[in-house]
């Protein structure tokens, strides 16, 4: 490795690593404030415009779009041709591109931010040089994530980075290009004014495309509020666990109230028995279903208040039944629905994750006694329901529906505790999903009390060994996953 190209916004751990390029012999290039603290480190470091020979002008807004740099980033170490034009034109190799981009997240988070300000942190240099160095990563090395430090200088020192490690951070590198250009679409698309917030004295808008809200097409009824928007969100997200069942979930303040799914039943089966969890709680909230509503379906979900009903489709007598109610929202859920990535706002910023739908997990039994079939599948319908309930979560259910949830407790007894309190049906020979690990064997106990007979969880506690004792006593079956699915 010759040379490095570092341009970040996120200085933390920048110093270490360009110190460590420099013992590696790696030459360091540079613009602006990345320029300047390399400097104040005492670490040699050349002006990106001094190694091309042309300023940065138009105020900053161009700095490295030049032959000099992207050249040296792209073009083919393999290939003659390549090599003898990069001769030609005095383009020298940049082997390491360590690029952050402006803040545009944590600018458009603050109150005083002006859309002039919000273009003017729009980065165009830094996602070009990205993409060039992830589309060559064959040759060359691409980090946008101060994480990634340690591991690409550890590969530098010894000799290289590897192939391996190259594709990895290349296809991390387009991932972030990708949310920060989703980030920037969706604030140039904003502009639609709610009603309000979460409160009425709270002004919201929406920022992202009004005619497809959360992904969606309105079919019918009054315009979303804010908070239909974070229920139609939480639903998306939770009915897409169940690709190819016939399933129905029903949600109130983005908590699963009611979840069922039915091997052989028609969908107006599968949401009697999820709204069966609890009738109470379902009053004004939101239904979404995996299969088309038919009119049967529609005429068991027009006997109570809803504010939402999201489907992939209605059919023609579904859609005018449920139309006579003329402020239910009935939205029809895209095919290309996608849950990824995911989105908050804190004060002052932004966060970004990944969805947390379809993450690699293991099944450990951890007990003397392995579930049985029934208890299998009804562990999987706990699992895929409880990551999507808020943290601390427990959730009992059978083979085919969701029987009580405990949601948002600060301790995890407390959320075993108002699962089993709410709960309107049968609590024997359940299973229970918990989010987390159970911290001591207190709420296993009392999930076995009420006649629980399979646990599954993430496993990872310092007690887990108590725990397992605890279900070997009771005669419970238990899985680890070595997954925690917390919902804040």
């Amino acid at each position: 490795m010759q040379r490095a190209l570092l341009s970040v916004s996120d200085k933390s751990g920048l110093i270490p690593f360009a110190a460590g390029l420099v013992e590696a012999g790696v030459e360091l290039l540079s613009t602006g404030g990345t320029a300047r603290a390399l400097r104040e480190a005492q670490l040699p470091v050349i002006d990106v415009a001094s190694y091309t020979g042309s300023p940065e002008i138009f105020a900053g807004r161009l700095k490295t779009l030049h032959p000099k740099v992207h050249g040296g980033i792209l073009y083919r170490r393999d290939n003659a041709d390549h090599l003898a034009e990069a001769a030609q034109h005095d383009i020298g190799p940049i082997d390491l591109v360590v690029v952050n981009l402006y803040p545009f997240a944590a600018t458009i988070a603050k109150p005083d931010c002006t859309f002039d300000l919000a273009i003017e942190n729009i980065d165009i240099g830094g996602p070009t040089m990205l993409r060039s160095a992830a589309k060559n990563h064959a040759s060359v090395t691409v980090v946008v994530d101060p994480s990634d430090y340690a591991e690409v200088l550890g590969e530098v020192s010894a000799g290289d980075t590897s192939e391996q490690t190259r594709r990895r951070l290349a296809t991390k590198a387009f991932d972030h290009t990708a949310a920060y250009d989703r980030m920037i679409a969706t604030y140039l698309g904003a502009g639609e004014e709610l009603r309000y917030g979460e409160n009425p004295h709270q002004q919201a808008r929406l920022l992202g495309d009004p005619e497809l809200p959360c992904g969606c097409e309105q079919l019918h009824g009054k315009a979303l509020s804010y908070n239909n928007l974070v229920d139609l969100d939480a639903a998306l997200c939770l009915i897409e666990e169940f690709k190819g069942e016939t399933a129905v979930a029903i949600l109130k303040h983005t908590n699963p109230c009611g979840v069922a799914r039915l091997a052989t039943g028609s969908a107006a089966d599968t949401f009697k028995a999820a709204l069966d969890c609890d009738p109470v709680s379902a009053f004004g909230g939101i239904v979404a279903c995996s299969v088309e509503i038919d009119l049967e379906a529609a005429e068991a979900m027009a006997e109570i208040f809803l504010e939402v009903i999201v489907a992939p489709s209605f059919s023609e007598a579904a859609q005018e039944r449920l139309m006579r109610k003329k402020n239910l929202r009935l939205m029809r859920l895209r095919s290309d629905f996608d849950t990824s990535p995911r989105m908050r706002s804190v004060q002052h910023g932004m966060l970004i994750q990944d969805s947390d739908i379809g993450a690699q997990e293991t099944r450990e039994v951890a007990t003397q006694r392995a579930p049985n079939a029934a208890e299998t599948r009804a562990l999987e319908l706990a699992w895929k329901v409880c990551k999507h309930v808020k943290s601390n979560a427990i959730v009992f259910a059978n083979a085919e529906q969701v029987v009580g949830v405990g949601a948002g407790q600060m301790s995890r007894i407390d959320a075993a505790e108002l699962a089993i309190k709410r709960c309107k049906l049968d609590l024997a020979n359940t299973v229970v999903g918990s989010d987390a690990f159970f911290p001591f064997r207190d709420g296993l106990d009392v999930c076995a009390a009420v006649g629980a007979k399979a646990v599954i969880q993430p496993g990872g506690s310092k007690r887990d060994a108590e725990v397992i004792d605890a279900a070997n006593e009771h005669g419970i079956a238990m899985v680890f996953t070595g997954t925690r699915h917390f919902r804040h």
